[in-house]
């Protein structure tokens, strides 16, 4: 590693990945000599920190990183007594640790990615169940755990120790609207409120579980059918508007 050196250079072509020959090109050393550029590549192995546009320099006898060319690419660099650590400006986390030789930083190439490949990632197993069973309720997911209802559930202490962020978006609710002190509308039917709801807790007496409820907003007169089904909603309410109908033509019928 050398705080001096301008560009990444290196005399070994073996060490190099995806190398692209060069014409023309000289590298400057400190005593003035120059040396012919033949080429550049990278360094390092897929999956680790790859350090590019390294040049091949002919005759060159040593493998020389440029620090200053690492904090260009938005590295940091910070030494200590016998290692330093190459980092990222936004991560304290260290891509890199090399060691110090007598008075000399080396990096060993060839060892470049035995500790920074990622190979395991962690993910809390009791949340990621209940995303993958339509975000289920920890309860209910206990319940099926514990009775062995889904193959390859693991019995887990499912707890509901935060807010799953899907489930507290999609339970958000508007702000409701301001009660009006006054009926806008003119005469009966020109405006129904209908609410569908169910599954019910409780059975009717029919034998039903859904329910829908219509409001005529002038006269407030209240409908409530039963369904067996909540497709049934639709029939429901167009059996009943041709009722509605029927009724008031027979009042305006002289």
């Amino acid at each position: 590693m050398d705080s001096g050196c301008s560009k990444h250079m290196i005399g070994d072509a073996s060490l190099l990945t995806g190398l692209t020959l060069k014409h023309g090109g000289y590298v400057t050393y400190g005593d003035n000599n120059k040396e012919k550029i033949i080429g550049s590549g990278d360094i390092g192995v897929k999956g680790s920190l790859i350090i590019h546009n390294v040049l091949l320099v002919e005759g060159l006898k040593y493998n020389l990183l440029s620090i200053s060319q690492l904090c260009d690419k938005g590295l940091e660099v910070t030494f200590q007594p016998k290692i330093y650590l190459i980092s990222s400006r936004d991560s304290r986390d260290a891509h890199l640790v090399v060691k110090r030789v007598n008075n000399v930083y080396m990096l060993d190439l060839h060892y470049i990615n035995s500790e920074i490949n990622c190979l395991v990632a962690k993910c809390d197993e009791t949340w990621l169940w209940h995303r993958r069973i339509a975000h289920i309720h920890m309860q209910h997911l206990t319940r099926i755990a514990s009775k062995e209802l889904v193959i390859g559930l693991p019995k887990l202490k499912f707890e509901k120790d935060k807010v799953c962020e899907a489930c507290q978006k999609g339970k958000q609710t508007k702000t409701s609207f301001k009660q009006k002190q006054f009926v806008s509308t003119t005469r009966p039917l020109e405006m129904l409120q209908i609410d569908l709801f169910g599954t019910s807790r409780t059975m009717s007496i029919g034998g039903n579980y859904y329910g829908i409820v219509i409001v005529d907003d002038f006269s407030r007169y209240t409908c409530t059918l039963f369904l067996v089904t909540k497709d049934e909603a639709f029939g429901a309410f167009n059996k009943l508007a041709k009722i509605v109908q029927n009724e008031k033509i027979a009042l305006l019928l002289p």
